[in-house]
């Protein structure tokens, strides 16, 4: 059975949303979920040195092989999807500096690939992703679980079942996935 590590990345320049997702088969296990904070940093340039070396640092520890990755998307104010894309931007880059695969979702695309609706709020996410990855919820920031959803988005997009697996119904689907059902 092929296992993947994927680091899932909301990028931000006050609040970047990590996560590292352990897929294998149709088993996913939440390896670390976490945010890396910049407010206090005194300007962006000093804020994306500090996106590079901890993005550098989660991925020398944890060792994933993808990046999924929010694109940033176009909002009411041009500065912040700037701010946005150039986060994103490095994200990326240490990414690719270190072999990593790198795969962009939207952010619509993210939501429904949880929710099944693109339009579900963030707090809808967060609460999906809750009962489908069965982990701690401690202190969790909506920039964490954003983070945990493009990884997730990712593994969802992009899971082969073996031909002698697939079902041909819902009770055979079902039946042969226990381990996805929602009770």
């Amino acid at each position: 059975m092929v296992q993947e590590l994927i680091l899932g990345v909301d990028p931000g320049t006050t609040v970047m949303g990590f996560a590292l997702l352990e897929a294998a088969g149709s088993r996913t296990s939440v390896l670390a979920i976490d945010t890396v904070r910049m407010v206090k940093l005194p300007d962006q340039n000093t804020k994306l040195k500090k996106i590079f070396e901890s993005t550098v640092e989660i991925i020398k520890q944890h060792k994933p092989s993808i990046l999924a990755i929010e694109a940033p998307f176009y909002g009411k104010n041009p500065q912040s999807m700037l701010k946005l894309g150039r986060a994103q931007g490095v994200v990326i880059a240490a990414c690719l500096h270190l072999g990593l695969e790198v795969f962009e979702y939207s952010p619509r695309k993210i939501k429904q690939s949880i929710t099944g609706k693109g339009s579900s709020s963030k707090e809808q996410v967060a609460a999906m992703l809750y009962r489908m990855c069965n982990f701690s919820a401690d202190e969790l920031t909506l920039d964490a679980t954003d983070a945990l959803a493009a990884a997730y988005c990712h593994y969802l997009q992009n899971r082969i079942t073996p031909k002698d697996q697939n079902a041909s119904g819902w009770a055979s689907f079902i039946a042969k996935n226990q381990d996805r059902v929602v009770k």
